[in-house]
């Protein structure tokens, strides 16, 4: 299929009518173009009409008659025509059968490399006929417009490709940026109890080298990872400027609304079952007690022993607690608290709540939550992050049929003082039936 012509091509076959009408006396002229390209020779071509000049000749012609004009439009966009070309690629007239005053009405196929891509129609002063020369004056636009119809498509379809592949490296980018943030917390994670057993071990004991290495090698870890960080910093700033050329040009390339890009994170493709909170909070809980023991942070933890189940995906919730887990930890400062209470219920939802005495979110970061890579006010302090937790999150959460509510101050009272803002996040998932 044909691209849709672009504003420079239509300004140029205007151009070009214009000539035909001042030095040719041409009283009509209109170019048809194929929906998609076909073989010269072949007959059953749908045309469409791109251009008519002047303008005011498809309405009321002033040297055209109106009932022959729309007979004509009306044969040539039913494919009564036919076109040849001889071996030496020559445009020839298309002939069109049953039309009266087929003398004053010239009808040129555009033809490029033996494809056929549309046809111009010009009919001159009412009362003559085109002489031999005006036709050859006429068929050399129609060669030119050929050329510039092909340069036309082939830059639309240059655009297109390079749209696509923009999607494309967007869709990398976006799953690389994931796996990397998801990557973070299980590592903070392993590298914390590698602390913790180097302090339990007394010196001399074989295992202390064991979790020396843990922590050397956890090291190693986020260091290569602040490089993955910086190669994909420069690689996104060098695209930017041939990405944000592509953004002006798509105004001219027909394209559909992208779907939700799909999470490729762990849990994002698990069949959702019947699962208990407690059995995917309590192992995470046992990562943040040690992370919080290391950062001067009391986590407090309210889990009750019998709660119904949920239906969701036991991998998927998992990444969205240790998500905003890990944000509550990460942004409450040293003597600070944390708060994981489950047992919420509303309708037929029911709730976990994760609090923190942290700096709080303005109002206009709230607005901006779950936004890929937004940071708000959080991007002028020093505390490292990505801006994808809550993001991520929100996504796995959407998929699963739930909801993240998020309040700014907190409002749990265990935790909360007047002096202190804080955050709240409360997961809302459906209780299984």
């Amino acid at each position: 299929m044909l691209m849709s012509a672009s504003t420079e091509f239509i300004a140029l076959v205007r151009e070009q009518m214009a000539l035909l009408a001042q030095g040719l006396g041409a009283s009509l002229s209109i170019l048809y173009l194929t929906t998609e390209l076909v073989e010269a020779h072949v007959t059953e071509a749908k045309l469409v009409p791109v251009v008519i000049f002047p303008e005011t000749a498809a309405i009321i012609g002033a040297d055209t008659n109106k009932d022959d004009l729309n007979t004509f439009s009306s044969l040539v966009q039913n494919n009564a025509i036919s076109s040849t070309i001889d071996s030496t690629n020559n445009v020839n007239a298309i002939f069109l059968p049953n039309i009266d005053n087929v003398d004053n009405q010239l009808v040129l196929p555009l033809v490029h490399e033996n494809m056929m891509l549309g046809v111009l129609v010009t009919t001159c002063t009412l009362g003559r006929m085109w002489n031999e020369q005006e036709r050859g004056e006429i068929k050399r636009v129609v060669q030119t417009l050929a050329i510039a119809c092909i340069l036309d498509q082939k830059r639309a379809w240059l655009h297109s490709q390079l749209h696509s592949s923009q999607i494309i490296q967007e869709k990398q980018q976006d799953l690389l940026d994931s796996l990397l943030h998801q990557f973070r917390n299980p590592l903070t994670a392993l590298r914390t109890f590698g602390k913790l057993l180097m302090k339990r071990l007394q010196p001399g004991d074989k295992n202390r080298e064991v979790a020396t290495s843990i922590v050397r090698e956890s090291d190693r870890l986020q260091e290569l990872l602040q490089k993955f960080d910086e190669v994909i910093d420069l690689r996104a700033s060098e695209f930017a400027p041939l990405l944000q050329s592509n953004k002006q040009l798509q105004a001219s390339v027909p394209t559909s609304k992208s779907p939700k890009r799909a999470l490729l994170l762990p849990g994002s493709d698990e069949l959702e079952t019947d699962c208990d909170v407690k059995d995917i909070l309590l192992p995470l809980l046992d990562s943040a007690n040690a992370i919080a023991a290391e950062r001067g942070l009391q986590l407090i933890c309210n889990i009750p022993s019998q709660l119904p189940l949920l239906r969701a995906s036991s991998k998927a919730l998992r990444e969205v607690f240790s998500n905003i887990i890990d944000n509550a930890l990460k942004y409450t400062p040293s003597g600070g608290k944390v708060l994981v209470e489950a047992g919420l219920f509303k309708g037929n939802m029911q709730g976990v709540e994760i609090s923190d005495t942290g700096p709080g979110i303005p109002r206009q970061d709230l607005e901006h939550l779950g936004e890929r890579h937004y940071r708000g006010v959080q991007a002028q302090t020093d505390i490292p992050g990505t801006g994808l937790g809550i993001s991520i999150a929100q996504q796995l959460i959407e998929q699963m049929q739930g909801e993240i509510q998020v309040i700014s101050p907190a409002i749990n009272s265990v935790i909360k003082s007047s002096d202190i803002v804080g955050t709240t996040f409360i997961v809302w998932l459906p209780v299984a039936v």
